[in-house]
């Protein structure tokens, strides 16, 4: 079985900017460089022949290359405790109608819809209940704004649980069209 996820990686001048700001809540658990992307699709665990189909059907989108940005900060809850912080990204736009092309390419072969609303991010940390609270960050950081970046590919990601907690294997790149 392959635990897949499809994804934008931003580039290094990116991640090396959300890397300078994690900090500041204990307990946290930031995340890694490896692990720094804006996920567009969870797919979850299929077998190889499913995985196959996922690669090609993610082939076949056609999308034009976009700049986007850091822009904001925010955080799910889960029973009124947050559990996640991650920067937003712009244009919410383009990124979710990118991500529609994305869940249409996996329903065809597939893959159940998502039914939660897109929020276009990059998680930056995981909280648990012995977590600090995120006050101070999220006064810091909230009206967060970095750089711009291309997005001209998509990558299929898939997910290794380890001692150190999940790896990130790239399986296929996605070139975007591109705009010049």
């Amino acid at each position: 079985m392959h635990r897949l996820f499809v994804a934008i990686r931003p580039p290094a001048p990116v991640r090396r900017f959300l890397l300078g700001i994690m900090e500041g809540v204990s307990g946290a658990r930031w995340q890694d460089d490896e692990q720094l992307h804006c996920t567009m699709k969870f797919i979850g665990e299929v077998d190889r022949h499913c995985a196959e189909d996922v690669a090609a059907a993610l082939g076949q989108i056609h999308f034009a290359a976009f700049e986007a940005r850091i822009s904001g900060t925010g955080s799910f809850d889960r029973k009124g405790m947050v559990h996640t912080l991650w920067a937003g990204l712009e244009p919410a736009m383009q990124l979710t109608q990118l991500h529609h092309k994305v869940e249409q390419a996996c329903q065809r072969v597939g893959i159940a819809p998502e039914h939660r609303s897109f929020v276009p991010h990059i998680t930056l940390a995981r909280l648990n209940r012995s977590s600090g609270p995120v006050d101070h960050f999220r006064e810091h950081h909230g009206g967060l704004s970095g750089p711009a970046f291309t997005v001209d590919s998509l990558v299929l990601y898939e997910s290794r649980m380890g001692h150190g907690g999940s790896r990130y294997d790239a399986i296929a790149r996605y070139l975007l069209e591109s705009t010049r």
